[in-house]
This record gives structure tokens, sequence and C-alpha cells, in this order.
């Protein structure tokens, strides 16, 4: 069965901005990539890989709206990213998941609390419906006995799980993760790594920026490298001399 693209990007640039959302020119900032061809399809996993700088992130960011799509086309879960209004941004980080490498928890709330107020704050109303989904993304990152703890009673790979799990709650197809490993021992770093492999053999995409190599030696899939401005696929398995 032919696969869905879940993220397609053509001709695409990507600029640093210290006005997200603007369309003006003059504020675009610098041009860290271009053109930027690339084609996402559901339940794949792929690598984002570079030296700091050469523009993983601002990728990612374009692919949730944070930094504006200037020049190229793209277009994500049927979004379009080049002609996106203020209005769309919400719907779109509601369609998709998104995992930062500091967590962003709730500090003040325990598990269930961060994903419950996740819920309530994009339209979840059904109390038996949101109390069953929190169970099951809790159980697919393995944090089903840690509902009522609080974050700072969680270690670094538990609060990174809590992270994937508020990404899971609105079931997207798609979920970006900017370095998620990148705070984590490896050990933690292996756990999380498992939790995407799952994640990806139930038909969710992830795009994960990465620095750990190890991580992709364990866990091989499509790569993509980002070197002087622009990105080329790469076998990853001749790199690592596999």
């Amino acid at each position: 069965m032919e696969k869905n693209p879940v993220i397609e990007l053509r001709n695409a640039a990507v600029f640093h901005s210290s006005k997200p959302g603007s369309t003006s020119p003059k504020r675009r900032g610098e041009m860290v990539v271009s053109d930027v061809n690339l084609t996402v399809y559901e339940g794949e996993m792929v690598y984002f890989i570079g030296k700091v700088g050469s523009g993983k992130s601002s990728l990612i960011k374009t692919l949730y709206a944070e930094l504006p799509l200037f020049e190229g086309e793209g277009r994500i879960v049927g979004f379009d990213l080049r002609h996106m209004k203020r209005r769309d941004i919400s719907r779109l980080r509601r369609s998709i998941g998104i995992v930062f490498q500091d967590y962003q928890l709730l500090t003040d709330h325990d598990v269930f609390g961060n994903l419950h107020y996740v819920m309530k704050a994009t339209g979840w109303k059904d109390e038996t419906a949101m109390r069953k989904r929190i169970a099951e993304v809790l159980a697919v990152v393995g944090l089903e006995n840690k509902a009522f703890k609080m974050p700072f009673e969680l270690s670094g790979g538990q609060q990174q799980r809590l992270a994937i799990a508020r990404a899971l709650v609105n079931s997207p197809k798609v979920i970006l993760a900017d370095e998620p490993t990148g705070n984590l021992d490896p050990w933690a770093a292996e756990e999380i790594m498992e939790v995407f492999r799952r994640i990806v053999e139930g038909g969710c995409s992830i795009v994960m920026s990465t620095h750990n190599v190890a991580n992709i030696e364990q866990y091989p899939s499509r790569t993509i490298r980002f070197s002087k401005g622009k990105i080329e696929e790469i076998d990853i398995a001749s790199v690592l001399g596999a």
C-alpha cells in the first residue's frame, strides 16, 4: 500500500528570524539552509544531523510555524506553511506533536495534570474520554504508574517520556523532536529511542534532530545531513562503517 506524505518541502529556504510570523523580507534574518527538497511519509523515522548552527532546529521550527517559510513551498499534515495565517498556527500545532530538548513541562502539575491541561486547551471536553486517552499514552511511554508524580519526582528520561506522551494525546500523524535526547544519559536516551520505535510502528512519523550518533547506530533510519547551507540524504550505514 502506498504511504501518504505528511511533510513536503520543495525548493524551500530556511531563515533565522527574530520576528516569527512576519512576511517582510527585511525581517527574515540570515538564511541558513536553501534548496530544501524533502518528503516524509507516514510511519517514517527521519533524522536530521549536522553541526550546531547548520539549520536543523530552524527547519524544525519552520515546520511548526515558529519561523515563517519565506521561500519555496511547504506542507505538513495538510497545512500550507508558505501561506500560513496566524489563526492557523494553533490548529497546526494541535495536529502535530512537538518534543523539546528541555521538556517544557508544567512544574506545578503532576503527570496526569500536564496531559489533562493540554487536552483541555486543545478542545477536549469529555472527561471519560480524556482519562482513557491519558491512560493510553502513559502506557505507550511506560509511565502508567507515575500519573500522580510531580515532574521534579521524575528522572530526566521520565520527564522526556512525559513530554512525548503530551505530544501523543491528540493522535498526531507526525512528531517533531528537537534534540530530545540531548540532556539525557545513554541509558535514558536508549529508552526514549525505544519509545519512538514503538510510536513509528504505530504509524506516526517522527522527524528528529540529533547529535547522538549512538542512537542512530542502534536505531538506523533515513538520515538527512545539514552541511554548508544545504541538505542531503545519506547512507548512514556507510557513514558509520556498518
